[in-house]
């Protein structure tokens, strides 16, 4: 593939198309800048030596045109002289290097063409791998927002499925089994000697409340049958 095809390549591709089917957006515009690049440098080189030799053809076209004037100029020179002879010889060193002028001209035209073409391959690249550059960052932004969204769908997913729901049902019994197994240990915990004064000490203040009713319904004094 010559290097014009291959320009033409990437001036066709699509950039949003390849980022869209790439499995690494980001590291396929990577590259593709860097091939651009790669090929800048290529048509850079390519166009200044066609330029070089545009302007060789061009100048060599000059001096065989100068020299087949030259020569023109002496057969008119032999012609006015009478040497008729001289003057043949002159006309066909002139037909020589005007044939050969010509040879060059038409070879400057074409590489002329040739130039223009060059050039306007390398317009059209410079202004791709601007566009390029110019969506770079968004393309990425893009892609990765593209990635975080397609994560958070799928842990979605994962989560709402039937298995992580009884995983975490399961979960959640485990738990309450914990917390009651814990409220029934400090059940077992609270029977302690305080406690057990303290129970001793009511017992006590309700005989006795006891006995002042008694008294009081019997109608005798509080301590007294």
């Amino acid at each position: 593939m010559g290097l014009l095809d291959r320009i033409s390549t990437l001036l066709r591709a699509n950039l949003n198309d390849l980022i869209d089917r790439a499995e690494d957006p980001e590291k396929v515009l990577k590259q593709l800048i860097l091939d651009m690049n790669s090929q800048l440098v290529q048509v850079k080189t390519q166009v200044a030596a066609a330029i070089a030799d545009e302007k060789m053809l061009y100048k060599r076209y000059e001096e065989n045109q100068a020299l087949a004037d030259e020569w023109e100029r002496k057969a008119e020179l032999a012609v006015r002289k009478g040497d008729d002879e001289l003057a043949k010889e002159a006309l066909s060193r002139r037909n020589a290097y005007r044939q050969t002028a010509d040879g060059f001209k038409q070879q400057w035209q074409d590489q002329s063409r040739q130039v223009e073409t060059l050039k306007d391959a390398l317009r059209q690249l410079e202004a791709k791998i601007q566009e390029a550059e110019a969506k770079k960052d968004l393309l990425i932004a893009r892609s990765r927002r593209a990635k975080a969204e397609t994560q958070i769908r799928e842990t979605m997913a994962g989560i709402s499925t039937p298995s992580a729901l009884s995983q975490f049902e399961q979960l959640e019994q485990r738990v309450e089994e914990q917390e009651a197994r814990a409220d029934a240990a400090r059940e077992l915990e609270t029977d302690t000697l305080e406690e057990k004064f303290a129970h001793l000490e009511s017992e006590t203040q309700l005989e006795s409340d006891l006995a002042a009713l008694k008294a009081k319904v019997s109608g005798s004094p509080q301590g007294q049958p």
